[in-house]
């Protein structure tokens, strides 16, 4: 069964204002489609597409780009924000896509997968593909560094800290890896050319503010939020002084290198 977790119109901000837009992996799924099928980018579907950050990044590639999602505060937020003319949204579940059978050239999903029914998901995208279509699944991974100075040694120790307070919170449907969970999915599909990439390096300059605000997006962060408001703030607040001590600063508004790992 999926899991249901970013209902919220508070959280659905939250990942419009911080998330990262992967844009190195879109030039690289485009890379790999036009090698095969040139000239054949009539609909791409985003699957999970939150706020839709990622499925805007897929506008310029398409006549038409659908990006779902089973939050309505998420489909909300999306269709809120400036989008190009060729881009709707849609409140559907993941396993169950209103299209035709064969009627898409691309389904997407960034960073959302894992939280599907993922079998399900797997069989009604195959169903909505055109023949030779691509199906593109990424997320990262959650032990992002951060660069900067002579100090990022320090900064990445801090962040080691912060990523296990919240592991207790990570949810079991996940299990202990969630690089594994994608792994799995490629070897299950069945598909003749297909292309893993382990990890693709994503930089971004973000401030102090900017990178606890992306982690309190994590789902772990959220349950612990759920759980125990203060607390959370409180753990946001202590890491947040950790890392502007170790930077020799005390605005919130200095910038960081964030370093990611995407598969």
């Amino acid at each position: 069964m999926a899991v249901r977790l970013f209902e919220g119109k508070n959280h659905a901000a939250s990942y419009l204002q911080y998330r990262v837009a992967p844009h190195e992996l879109i030039s690289k799924i485009m890379s790999y489609m036009e090698k095969r099928t040139p000239s054949q980018f009539k609909l791409a579907v985003d699957v999970g597409c939150g706020p839709g950050q990622g499925t805007v990044l897929l506008a310029p590639y398409f006549t038409k780009v659908v990006g779902t999602d089973i939050s309505q505060a998420m489909v909300e937020r999306a269709s809120a924000k400036s989008n190009p003319t060729n881009i709707s949204y849609r409140q559907c579940p993941a396993e169950e896509l209103p299209f035709t059978s064969g009627q898409v050239d691309l389904v997407t999903a960034m960073t959302a997968a894992h939280w599907f029914d993922r079998p399900r998901f797997l069989q009604e995208a195959n169903r909505v593909l055109r023949p030779g279509g691509c199906l593109a699944l990424l997320s990262y991974s959650m032990d992002m560094n951060l660069e900067y100075g002579d100090v990022s040694g320090t900064l990445n120790d801090i962040c080691q800290e912060f990523y296990a307070a919240l592991l207790p919170f990570r949810s079991s449907y996940l299990g202990p890896s969630s690089k594994k969970i994608y792994f799995d999915m490629f070897n299950s599909c069945s598909y003749p050319d297909k292309e893993w990439t382990e990890f693709q390096p994503v930089r971004r300059t973000l401030s102090v503010n900017g990178f606890i605000g992306m982690v309190e997006t994590f789902s772990s962060y959220q349950k612990l939020k759920q759980k125990d408001p203060s607390e959370a703030e409180h753990l946001s607040n202590r890491f947040r002084s950790k890392l502007l001590t170790a930077m020799n600063t005390t605005s919130p508004d200095t910038e960081v290198t964030v370093h990611s790992w995407h598969y």
